[in-house]
């Protein structure tokens, strides 16, 4: 889907690129697959502020998505492909045979009228869901499950793939889209083929108002703010962070490459981490 350069005719559309939506088929979503989405502003349940320079941003309606793909052996047909504004990928309408109507992350190469099918009997092709065990190395996978009947909940972003590269007993080993090389149970599911929209990349914000759009609101420096305010605040004029240990955030935990991961229970599953030679 190419990205659609607009004429300066104004200093926000000098440097905005956005998606032309040729892809997309219908305006109007489903209305059975919506969900009522809130939001907090940034808000914690007592009314504190924990997560800084959110708020505002235009009103959205969740799509229910199938992430389990679960409706094993009945084929879909792919009605309509939709913009979500909830995540940086297509997402395409299913009607099923008896009737039932899910919506999908639309991959890379489906159009309207595709026939597609989950289940361990499914063909190898793109938008069919299998088992890991079920699909032929090499593959580009998305949609992930992390656990066995759990849902998808690896590579779902626009343009993003993993790759099935080994089978040993009852386990995958599947590479990541950050270089990750991890192993997965072999009943995990995934679906074939990219996620579509990989154009999303090359789309250019332009100006200041697309993200407050987008519930994005200014981001402050901390060497701007006061000494009370953040540790980098405070200083005559225009102040280095001048700290012996580096950058830190608001709360003095240490910034700029300092590993925060602490699930222990699953680091047996990692063959390879990311950035690793």
């Amino acid at each position: 889907m190419p990205v659609k350069k607009h004429k300066p005719t104004s200093p926000g559309r000098r440097f905005s690129a956005t998606s032309d939506y040729r892809d997309v088929t219908r305006k109007s979503p489903e209305k059975g697959l919506l969900a009522k989405m809130s939001k907090s502003g940034g808000r914690n349940n007592t009314g504190r502020t924990t997560a800084h320079w959110r708020g505002g941003g235009n009103k959205r309606r969740y799509r229910i998505i199938d992430f389990k793909r679960n409706k094993d052996g009945i084929e879909a047909k792919v009605a309509h492909i939709e913009y979500d504004p909830n995540r940086t990928s297509r997402i395409a309408l299913l009607h099923y045979r008896d009737g039932e109507k899910r919506y999908i992350v639309a991959p890379d190469g489906i159009s309207v009228g595709d026939m597609l099918m989950s289940g361990p009997d499914a063909d190898i092709r793109n938008g069919n869901c299998l088992p890991l065990m079920s699909i032929p190395l090499g593959s580009r996978i998305h949609n992930l499950e992390m656990q066995p009947g759990k849902g998808g909940q690896m590579v779902r972003s626009a343009g993003m793939f993993a790759q099935l590269m080994a089978k040993e007993g009852d386990y995958v080993t599947v590479r990541l889209p950050s270089g990750e090389m991890r192993r997965l149970f072999g009943t995990c599911r995934a679906t074939i083929g990219e996620v579509g929209n990989s154009e999303h990349e090359n789309e250019s914000i332009g100006k200041a108002g697309k993200n407050r759009g987008l519930g994005r609101r200014p981001h402050v420096r901390g060497v701007a703010m006061t000494p009370r305010d953040h540790p980098h605040g405070g200083g005559e004029a225009k102040s280095p962070i001048g700290r012996k240990k580096g950058p830190v955030d608001r709360w003095g935990t240490k910034a700029l490459g300092t590993k925060t991961r602490r699930n222990k229970k699953s680091d047996k599953f990692i063959v390879r981490r990311r950035g690793s030679k």
